[in-house]
């Protein structure tokens, strides 16, 4: 049988190739750390399942409009408008998944030999998403800069020019836990206007902060008009299964990539639309309580690696850190699920070699075993 050079170009997603191991391991009796996946240990509120429920019993299970029920497209432009962000219910898509939100848009924008400048360590289907759309990767590494990306704000500089048709940001950041500072943002807005580029912002991780700021590039002058807003409710809401996410943009962007999204899944699940407006609009005190448990997690496992000497600096969003490890960083995970039954994802996979990034979406306890595991394997 012979498959197309486009997906023999990617290769299957290394977060989700370690999770499978780890649970090869587990099912062999091993008891096995998991940290290397990025989904909330927390359950989904429970009113937001009794509003998928209700939505049942109501007979909310047929095709829904397309692009979204009218009702969840209106609050998710009332949630952005309160956000700073002149979004109405005409601008958004909802998708099964703030992913396919990402893999639309690139496939809306992204052309065979299309440069693509991606700020490193990056989430790892970016890379695949553009290769597939056919697109050329530019990357820029912020790893010299502790990750930061206002002191690499020359790199991008150098990085961009007329021809970049697309720059990918991510804040907070999916391996790093980076939130870029407003001066960080209005330089990328500078470079994309000088340029005329399009801007994605992935806000998948923006309710998940510690203490910073988390400005959306749209909101800044110069922006609405090129930037696409992506965003879902997997990882504030801990609704990960069930696949919900969105896209805004201007009209003109949303008339394209509602083609590829009425021929591809059609629409997002219609009872889980409706469950994801009771998120939005009643789990403050839900989300609130996950970010003060997971902000209590950074800071411990902070301190415990600050305590064995590995000094991984203290992420101010999401839920993971990058720990510096072996210049193998493949096999340096390998060992760590083998002899201290401990998952993590090799940094390579998200251009960062010589890093591992940890996951601190499980609990104290865990978190403290699975540090512990790693010195007594002389891992750390």
């Amino acid at each position: 049988m012979d498959f197309s050079d486009r997906i023999q170009r990617v290769e299957p997603s290394a977060t989700l190739a370690i999770s499978s191991l780890a649970s090869e391991l587990e099912a062999d009796g091993v008891d096995v750390i998991d940290l290397s996946v990025g989904e909330p240990d927390f359950p989904t509120p429970a009113n937001v399942v009794d509003a998928a429920e209700t939505a049942m019993e109501e007979g909310h299970t047929g095709y829904p409009p397309s692009k979204g029920v009218p009702e969840l497209r209106e609050a998710i432009a009332a949630k952005l408008q309160d956000d700073g962000l002149p979004y109405e219910a005409d601008n958004v898509i909802v998708t099964p998944g703030a992913k396919q939100a990402l893999y639309e848009t690139v496939q809306t924008v992204v052309d065979d030999g299309d440069e693509v400048v991606l700020l490193d360590p990056a989430w790892v289907s970016y890379e695949a998403m553009v290769k597939l759309a056919g697109g050329d990767l530019n990357r820029v590494d912020l790893a010299p800069h502790d990750f930061k990306l206002e002191p690499a704000l020359d790199d991008l500089s150098a990085a961009v020019s007329d021809d970049t048709e697309l720059l990918i940001v991510n804040s907070p950041s999916n391996p790093t836990g980076a939130v870029y500072s407003d001066a960080a943002l209005e330089g990328v807005r500078d470079l994309a206007v000088e340029h005329d580029i399009t801007v994605i912002s992935d806000e998948i991780y923006e309710r998940i902060t510690y203490g910073a700021e988390c400005t959306s590039l749209a909101t800044l002058d110069g922006m609405y008009e090129r930037t696409i807003t992506v965003n879902g409710f997997s990882k504030a809401y801990s609704m990960t299964g069930w696949r919900l996410g969105y896209l805004a943009a201007p009209e003109e962007l949303v008339s394209q990539a509602a083609k590829l999204h009425s021929h591809s899944v059609s629409s997002a699940t219609n009872f889980v639309q409706r469950a994801g407006v009771e998120a939005l609009r009643n789990t403050e005190d839900d989300v609130s309580e996950m970010v003060e448990a997971f902000h209590e997690r950074r800071d411990r496992l902070v301190a415990l690696l600050k305590q064995h000497g590995v000094d991984a600096g203290t992420p101010d969003g999401a839920f993971y850190l990058m720990i510096p490890v072996a210049e193998d960083d493949q096999q340096w995970c390998e060992d760590a699920l083998e002899q201290a039954h401990v998952a993590t994802v090799p940094g390579s996979a998200f251009g960062a070699p010589g890093y591992a990034r940890v996951s601190y979406a499980a609990n104290l306890e865990r978190i403290e075993e699975a540090v512990e595991r790693l010195v007594e394997s002389d891992l750390l």
